[in-house]
């Protein structure tokens, strides 16, 4: 089997190359560490990418850039792909701002850029797009929401399991990076139904895990933890630290593009996220860290909140396990903050010992 994974060295795209390598196939990595470019050094992948390097068996790496058509267009030619898992992106809500023109032509560009190699070279090929729910932009604020003492919470109870694939994707904030992950979100649908090829499209939530390089402006569990072990200030932004995410586990979306590459459907959308159970406020993951570690969460607040930020969105998951009943979120949220700050402490213990 010949599996390509683009943002290989990212939380995402290192998850499936372990999982794919593990199982035998021959996999390429296409990362250029452009996280390194987005938010400095602290943001950089090379890390996970070393460990890749040193713990795999069938893994080849290429540092190519997405945006880079020919470059992509000679990796197509010289090799028929089955699965393609396209996690590489420009991921920051807020930094895509200051790049408006770098977010779009990553974003949408690259993903056309594969989406269309594809089609050349590897038309019978199941692509997994990693998309995110910022497509929604704010919409999801309309819901009516109440306040509770740690969280927001949806007011009516058909609003219980979240936010579905009905909600509107138009007419809303989304940020620039949520308006260049649209564009490249539709596009990935419009190759699945118009082509007939095996393209599926998932939004993901809060995807995290021990293999995040969380920074402030992207990566919130992730940068929470790393804050929290190396006792550094945390500011948040608006909403009373009340605002609720679900988060999932890097293990868990791997599964989810495993069982669509089992039984691909051409086009379809599924919002990917921990659901109900994993989801928590900011406020309640400080408080979780405290609870089953050491160390304390020394933070601020700032009354300004992010522009087209989810005061309360949890991820309806029940499209994606209607679909494919043998998927379920197995890693709960005190598990996968255990396991982030094992790795952080793994990585402090590093640190001081290079110093």
């Amino acid at each position: 089997m010949q599996v390509l994974v683009t943002g290989s060295s990212g939380l995402i795209g290192s998850a499936a190359v372990r999982h794919w390598d593990g199982l035998g196939a021959d996999v390429i990595g296409v990362d250029n560490d452009m996280r390194s470019t987005f938010f400095g050094p602290q943001g950089s992948t090379r890390w996970n990418l070393e460990r890749l390097l040193a713990e795999t068996h069938h893994f080849q790496h290429r540092s190519l850039d997405i945006r880079d058509r020919a470059g992509i267009e000679s990796l197509f030619s010289h090799k028929r792909f089955d699965l393609i898992i396209h996690c590489a992106a420009q991921p920051s809500h807020d930094k895509a701002k200051d790049i408006p023109l770098l977010d779009f032509d990553v974003n949408a560009g690259g993903t056309i850029n594969l989406l269309e190699a594809t089609r050349r070279h590897s038309p019978d090929a199941v692509f997994c797009h990693m998309s995110t729910n910022k497509v929604y932009g704010d919409a999801p604020n309309e819901l009516p929401l109440k306040e509770m003492e740690t969280r927001w919470e949806y007011e009516r109870e058909a609003d219980w399991h979240g936010i579905d694939e009905h909600c509107r994707i138009d007419q809303t904030t989304h940020s620039l990076f949520g308006a260049s992950k649209t564009a490249s979100d539709v596009i990935a649908q419009e190759y699945g139904r118009y082509f007939d090829m095996n393209v599926g499209i998932f939004r993901g939530g809060c995807l995290t895990g021990a293999s995040h390089s969380g920074v402030e402006l992207h990566g919130f569990l992730s940068y929470l933890v790393h804050v929290a072990v190396h006792e550094k200030p945390y500011t948040i932004f608006g909403y009373k630290g009340k605002q609720v995410r679900d988060q999932i586990e890097s293990s868990d979306v791997i599964r989810a593009f495993e069982v669509f590459a089992e039984d691909p459907r051409p086009g379809e959308v599924y919002n990917l996220g921990g659901g109900r159970e994993n989801s928590a406020s900011i406020l309640e993951c400080i408080e979780l860290i405290e609870v089953i570690s050491p160390y304390r969460v020394r933070h601020s607040y700032s009354e300004t909140n992010r522009v087209g930020d989810h005061i309360c969105y949890i991820s309806d998951i029940r499209k994606l396990k209607s679909h494919y009943p043998e998927w379920s979120v197995r890693v709960s949220l005190p598990e996968i903050l255990g396991r982030m700050i094992e790795m952080e402490e793994s990585k402090r213990k590093t640190s001081i010992g290079t110093s």
